[in-house]
């Protein structure tokens, strides 16, 4: 992940065939519920306006890197497109129709897709770029962008790295190996 950006703009126009690209990733019963929706960087700074307060500008060590991305790419999804896709004959048998019925809402998991075939694809144009998560003013991206009927998942802030980028301190906690973390399954 980049957390500090040159400030120069990415094109539009450079973007959005990537996003294109990116909606290629699986969705449940190709129900096609991820939307992506491109941030100029003429209004990047108005998002951190909205997607953050204040406070976390003035105490935050990367702020300033951040706040130079060239675009944002907002990642959302539509729930009621997954309720209607199971409740097509050739799904209702799944008892998935409505949203509380999904024990694991996949909406979620395929904008994960989405946004991991995204991140590649900017990586593979020479581009930086760090996922944001949407724990903090979601409601209040949503309602800006205009996403009135969509679930944001997270925010893709990107652009070209100016090596300026502050190593995250989570790089040094312990974590299992990733030999570790991979098993042969062995049926009891």
């Amino acid at each position: 992940m980049v957390r500090s950006f040159t400030g120069e703009p990415v094109a539009v126009d450079l973007l959005r065939p990537l996003c294109e690209q990116a909606l290629w990733a699986p969705t449940a019963g190709n129900s096609a519920g991820v939307r992506l929706h491109i941030v100029s960087s003429a209004d990047v700074p108005r998002f951190f306006e909205v997607a953050t307060d204040e406070s976390w500008r003035e105490r935050s060590r990367r702020y300033h890197g951040l706040s130079r991305a060239g675009a944002v790419v907002l990642v959302s999804s539509r729930p009621q497109d997954y309720e209607a896709r199971y409740q097509a004959p050739d799904k209702a048998a799944s008892g998935l129709g409505t949203r509380d019925a999904w024990p694991l809402p996949y909406w979620h998991g395929d904008a994960a897709m989405a946004t991991m075939a995204l991140l590649l694809l900017l990586e593979e144009a020479q581009l930086g770029a760090t996922i944001w998560g949407a724990f903090r003013h979601a409601d209040e991206i949503a309602a800006w962008a205009g996403l009135d009927d969509e679930v944001l998942y997270a925010s893709v802030l990107l652009g070209w790295p100016d090596g300026l980028d502050e190593r995250s301190a989570s790089l040094d906690r312990p974590v299992p190996p990733r030999a570790e973390r991979v098993s042969i399954v062995r049926p009891r």
